[in-house]
């Protein structure tokens, strides 16, 4: 199964990215931690990235989209593999299209988590970490235990401002794929309300039973 997963932030991409890599037996291909791991084993387009980014600009696109290419080369990518932060944009959604059909690579779904951005303010502002333990609690749907409130940390990205700013980056550069995937029939919505189990079985009921590993 070779699929992408895009969603506002605090959509549950997360949690449901890793039903899908341990239930189907398919690496998770992050773009950040592919950029990171590209830049510290030195190799060409991770210098390229890495000149980029000591120059405070972004990444350029064809870096990226040459990363993509390379890493679902590898043999763990042989029965498929779940990407997930890019693309980011329509212009970057259109240049993965043309590499990967040079490389001989079709998508079999783009999945769509679909969360009312009011919903997704109240589930990230209500977040807290516990910087002893490393838990992640939220205020009304995971309370912390009374003997760690306390300590608990309220990350600055955690705040309703800078959510809101990240909705409106996601509807303003991110959204503009799913109309380009729609067309191209891949496209496969997935309702991201309730419980991560109810929102597992909505993502079978697109994706088909999982296959798992072996």
């Amino acid at each position: 199964m070779r699929t992408i997963l895009i969603g506002p932030p605090g959509a549950g991409k997360g949690t449901q990215a890793q039903y899908i890599v341990s239930t189907h037996g398919i690496p998770h291909i992050s773009s950040g931690d592919m950029l990171r791991e590209a830049v510290r084993n030195g190799t060409e387009l991770g210098k390229k990235a890495d000149a980029a980014m000591k120059r405070g600009d972004l990444v350029p696109d064809d870096v990226v989209i040459g990363m993509v290419i390379e890493r679902i080369q590898r043999p763990d990518c042989a029965r498929g593999f779940l990407l997930d932060g890019f693309p980011r944009t329509r212009p970057q959604a259109e240049a993965l299209d043309v590499a990967l059909a040079a490389a001989g690579v079709a998508l079999d779904a783009v999945v769509l988590f679909e969360v009312p951005d009011s919903l997704i303010v109240e589930r990230v502002t209500g977040r807290r970490s516990d910087p002893d333990t490393g838990a992640i609690y939220h205020l009304k749907f995971n309370p912390p235990p009374s003997d760690a409130i306390a300590r608990l940390v309220h990350r600055s990205d955690d705040f309703e401002a800078a959510v809101t700013a990240r909705l409106d980056k996601y509807h303003r550069e991110t959204a503009p794929i799913v109309p380009f995937y729609e067309a191209k029939g891949l496209l496969k919505r997935v309702d991201g309300v309730g419980s991560p189990d109810e929102v597992t079985a909505r993502l079978l009921a697109v994706l088909g039973p999982a296959r798992v590993a072996g």
